[in-house]
């Protein structure tokens, strides 16, 4: 028997059955599936978040490409979508940005306002569901899982009012993915931005992975895909020519990972009440490189992504962690402890950039690694006080006050960690 069509004006937030447009005002923007009103794990994800914020406080760039950014030598931090019409991307260099799109409006960040709306954000979801996992400043998982007696509505109009409220009163959009589980809500989140609303329901999971690149499976990022590629494997459906013993044995937990993964399996929770042990980020190189310039513009990088998770978490840690894997798969670990717990991407550079350059010999290198462990909840302002480094309460205001933990560009803090770079 087949399912009767569920559907959603994301307008006026009416449920209904069929139709193309919404019976009570009209609007053509309706969501529609068999399984609407059952799925209840919600990945949200703000569009463009920085930029889409210098819009709203600006109204003369409502309409104009923007770069979250600056500098010639650093790195884009986001970008509106007008701009990435011409192909700019985050974390692309500035230099390559400004030729695709020479006509951009370069905006500096503002971290202070940043944080500001997404706190707004974050209580406009504690008013829907407890369970919340922030990712970033700009999304989040939710679970939603009875609630619909609680609210009187299934999630997917829970998430259609959160977001209808979020422009209205904030001025911000965001896409809402809705599934049965993470790995497939976050996504659904990104398959009809900005301003989308897509589900992936139980029954076509299947179909729905099948055909897709490897690439789409999170975690699986170039280096991996070079060495599926190698094994033949490029499609999800490639993936499931072998059992779990056979991708175990080839790509160890890895392949434990998308064993599962390509079969639309992820047993994890949506975690918002679990203590959190540390917060990092890593990457593996698509070619092992001993290159200092290189491993030190993306630690730069590494480290603005786990102080935005750490504000977005608000906590602080004690004990950064640099983590590097040599070519012959030799993996080095070195923690410093620092004075007082920060949650500034500054600090946490300038901590593990030393440890960087007492391991540069043993490259090259294949991944590199930067995190911070003994968290706790945030107080105070996360500066280490070091008599030998005086400036670092100034980096650190200027950080709070212009978004240096998020342009994915070096201005005076990279810059300094750079100024040993030939020219």
């Amino acid at each position: 028997m087949e399912q009767k069509t569920q559907s959603l004006c994301r307008d006026c937030i009416t449920l209904f059955s069929g139709g193309e447009r919404c019976p009570n005002c009209r609007s053509p923007r309706v969501i529609s599936h068999p399984e609407l009103y059952s799925l209840s794990i919600a990945h949200m994800d703000c569009d463009a978040f920085f930029a889409s914020v210098e819009k709203r406080d600006n109204p003369a760039l409502r309409d104009k490409p923007v770069i979250v950014g600056g500098g010639h030598r650093g790195v884009v931090s986001t970008c509106c979508y007008i701009a990435r019409i011409s192909g700019v991307r985050s974390a692309m260099p500035m230099f390559q940005a400004r030729k695709l799109c020479p006509e951009a409006v370069v905006v500096p960040g503002r971290m202070d306002v940043y944080v500001k709306v997404s706190r707004a954000i974050r209580a406009m979801m504690q008013a829907l569901t407890p369970e919340i996992e922030p990712l970033s400043l700009d999304e989040a998982f939710l679970d939603l899982s009875g609630t619909t007696e609680l609210h009187g509505e299934p999630p997917v109009a829970q998430m259609a009012r959160l977001v209808k409220r979020m422009e209205q009163e904030l001025g911000i959009s965001g896409s809402v993915g809705l599934s049965h589980n993470k790995f497939l809500a976050k996504i659904a989140s990104d398959l009809d931005k900005p301003r989308g609303m897509s589900v992936i329901g139980r029954a076509e999971t299947a179909d729905f992975l099948r055909d897709k690149p490897v690439g789409i499976i999170w975690g699986v990022g170039a280096a991996m895909r070079q060495t599926l590629e190698r094994d033949g494997i490029r499609k999800v459906s490639d993936l499931l020519r072998y059992d779990r013993k056979e991708m175990s044995a080839r790509y160890g937990s890895m392949g434990e990972r998308l064993y599962f993964l390509a079969r639309g399996q992820d047993r994890r929770a949506v975690s918002g009440r679990d203590p959190v042990k540390s917060i990092s980020n890593e990457t593996t190189f698509s070619a092992d490189t001993a290159d200092p310039d290189t491993l030190d513009a993306v630690l730069w990088r590494m480290t603005e992504k786990v102080a935005n998770r750490a504000k977005a978490r608000e906590l602080v840690g004690r004990v950064v962690t640099l983590k590097l894997r040599t070519a012959r798969f030799r993996t080095l670990t070195r923690r410093l402890t620092i004075g007082e717990p920060t949650q500034l991407a500054d600090v946490i550079y300038h901590t593990a950039r030393p440890m960087l350059t007492r391991e540069l010999e043993n490259g090259p290198f294949r991944l590199l690694g930067v995190g911070i462990s003994e968290l706790q909840a945030a107080t105070g302002d996360g500066v280490v006080r070091d008599l030998l480094d005086p400036d670092a309460p100034k980096r650190a205001a200027a950080e709070r006050a212009s978004d240096r933990i998020r342009q994915k560009f070096g201005e005076d803090a990279i810059l300094k960690g750079r100024g040993f770079r030939k020219k």
